[in-house]
């Protein structure tokens, strides 16, 4: 398994497969440790997460160079990922306790409620974009519920995988209870079939979604899916313009627009549509695409040279259907997986800008007439994840906000995740949700106990 510079083509390193007898036997290991670490209390555990949160704020440097190395994140995107992760573990060290209290229930009975208890050993299957973010939002919960884990990461980033399981050994989750998978996608069906792993989470495309949760339903086995996203952010007659083109600006470009919850389709009023969209240009022409290891870098190179190459067909694809570039949309000379800030303007349906996930650097426009029309532009999509609405009448904005189908929906900002909020998507971008309550629970029985 190799991990390869993006920004460069040259090889970081090399890594060999974990056999299929090993699997199996991480896998016995982890189910063997977990009955030990279930029974543990809370404080036990949140003393053990506390380090772990500890440790990433005292390697964030190194963390981030390696992710900039592994799939070209900015380094300073890096070091907030990092530190966002150490917020993950502080959070459910803190709060996963009362999360999961018992619930009592008033009823005939003398007494009932309901009681949370952990599964066992959940694997994580996990994407390259936010290699430690991804995993701690799944792995910190998970833990302090007291399961076990298993990562199944990205090949590509096999290395931030390594580190992120020596920073739960160093701050002392017990040997076996997590551990990294290093097997290709192929050979994932085989470990959810295991009869010691008891549920599985996935944060990927929807064809991987589709793949997991066909295997774990075959085996009766649960699962939490956070698939891709087009995201809509509406642009109301009344914005503060100046706000949603900047808001939208860094939507777009976080980690060099390779996030399922970026901005991808502005839905803007015809009344401001000019106006925004210079505005708009303005903020994605200022930003510096290089090295991701230089400080003031905004936009990386895409993680693989095919994936750039992906991205940069469906721009092809738009301009071909009808759709306008001003901005961009042109693969740079030289080595790496670089494309720039880009802007497509009069998009419609039928356009890969319209219905297809974007994930990269490239904003698509969409005028419409009215709000209706901008609320019906923002549903006609498989995707339901995120959304923004932009206006001064927060009245106006939550009332749009409840029409939009999406799992998350920011007002006057941009979508992002937060240990302390519940996080999923509906229709095609997924099901289940993770972080706050919610994302703990996800992964426990709900028992009902009733004393007659």
């Amino acid at each position: 398994m190799k991990s390869i510079n993006p920004a460069t083509g040259e090889l970081v390193a090399e890594y060999q497969e974990h056999q299929p007898a090993e699997v199996d036997r991480f896998v016995e290991i982890a189910d063997q440790v977990f009955r030990e670490w279930k029974e543990l209390e809370f404080a036990e555990r949140a003393t053990v997460l506390s380090r772990a949160g500890d440790l990433l704020e005292e390697r964030a440097e190194d963390l981030a160079t390696l992710m900039a190395l592994e799939m070209g994140k900015p380094i300073a995107e890096g070091r907030a990922e990092a530190l966002k992760s150490a917020w993950g573990c502080r959070h459910y060290a803190e709060h996963a306790e009362a999360y999961v209290q018992d619930v009592v229930i008033e009823t005939a009975a003398a007494k009932s409620y309901v009681a949370y208890e952990p599964l066992g050993v959940i694997l994580a299957v996990m994407p390259w974009n936010y290699p430690l973010w991804q995993v701690f939002r799944f792995a910190a919960p998970a833990l302090m519920a007291g399961n076990a884990g298993l990562v199944k990461h990205a090949s590509n980033v096999s290395g931030c995988a390594l580190a992120i399981e020596d920073i739960f050994l160093s701050a002392g989750v017990p040997e076996g209870l997590f551990r990294t998978l290093l097997i290709p996608s192929s050979r994932v069906g085989p470990v959810i079939a295991h009869p010691r792993v008891r549920a599985v989470t996935l944060t990927g495309s929807g064809p991987a979604g589709a793949a997991v949760a066909a295997t774990a339903g075959s085996y009766l086995k649960k699962t939490v899916l956070e698939l891709g996203g087009s995201d809509p952010y509406l642009v109301l007659a009344d914005a503060d313009l100046d706000l949603a083109a900047t808001t939208c600006t860094t939507s777009r470009l976080l980690n060099g627009g390779q996030s399922c919850i970026a901005a991808k389709r502005f839905v803007v009023d015809e009344s401001v549509g000019e106006e925004f969209t210079n505005k708009l240009l303005a903020g994605m022409a200022s930003k510096k695409v290089g090295d991701p290891l230089d400080p003031k870098t905004h936009i990386g190179p895409q993680a693989r040279v095919d994936l750039r190459d992906e991205l940069h067909q469906q721009v092809v694809d738009s301009v071909a259907a009808g759709a306008r570039l001003v901005l961009g949309g042109e693969i740079p000379p030289g080595p790496g997986a670089y494309y720039p800030a880009t802007v497509l303007t009069g998009v419609t349906t039928g356009m890969p800008a319209y219905h297809e996930e974007m994930f990269g650097p490239v904003a698509a426009v969409i005028v419409v007439g009215s709000e209706s029309e901008a609320i019906a532009v923002a549903n006609d999509s498989d995707f339901g994840l995120g959304a923004a609405v932009f206006s001064r009448d927060l009245d106006r904005a939550e009332a749009v906000a409840r029409q939009i189908e999406a799992g998350n929906v920011a007002i006057n900002g941009f979508v992002a995740s937060d240990p302390r909020l519940p996080f999923g998507g509906i229709k095609q971008s997924g099901y289940g949700r993770e972080l706050a309550d919610l994302g703990i629970k996800e992964f426990m029985n709900a028992k009902t106990v009733v004393v007659a």
